[in-house]
């Protein structure tokens, strides 16, 4: 792995000399944010993964949502695959944060608890709706899409993740509006 970097710092430095020397929006400024992002995720999946398999009780949804926003940026897609590393560490964390917090007499969550839960799938429904439509087409994703999904992952968060799929949505939606499209 370590001649990766070396490879791809020798190409972004011999793409940054044909252009002249380093310049914002550049082909070599592009290429150096790209490996920037994928180191970045490399290390997020290094760390959740290793909680994942040495102690996936306790993976939480903040984990999850690290995880995926650098898997998202790393691959430029507002929605990581449903076979990725970030949706395992989703599914653990949902899971997790259920079962601990399951009342003793029944079995079934407590409605703080449901009421997480619902907020989450809430958040993933929307996604869901709107990522397709990102991903293919993303002069339609509307302002409305945008502030929806910014407001299900401020409830099932309490914050939303920088590079996060409403994040991503809500800049796309801008630039839509300034180019008069949805």
């Amino acid at each position: 792995m370590a001649a990766q970097p070396t490879a791809a710092s020798q190409v972004i430095s011999e793409t940054a000399k044909a252009e002249g020397g380093p310049q914002s929006g550049s082909a070599s400024a592009q290429m150096q944010s790209q490996v920037g992002k994928q180191r970045n995720f490399e290390q997020a999946a290094q760390e959740v993964g290793q909680k994942m398999q040495a102690d996936p009780g306790n993976v939480t949804s903040q984990d999850a949502a690290y995880l995926k926003s650098r898997e998202a940026r790393a691959r430029g897609q507002a929605q990581p695959p449903s076979d990725s590393i970030s949706a395992d560490a989703q599914r653990l964390a949902a899971a997790n944060e259920g079962e601990t917090k399951l009342s003793a007499n029944d079995g079934h969550a407590d409605p703080a608890t449901q009421s997480a839960v619902d907020r989450r799938e809430n958040l993933q429904q929307a996604a869901e709706q709107v990522a397709p439509k990102m991903a293919n087409n993303p002069e339609q994703v509307t302002k409305e899409e945008a502030n929806l999904l910014h407001s299900r992952e401020q409830r099932a968060f309490g914050a939303t993740s920088k590079g996060g799929i409403a994040s991503q949505a809500q800049s796309t939606a801008a630039e839509n509006e300034k180019k008069g499209t949805p």
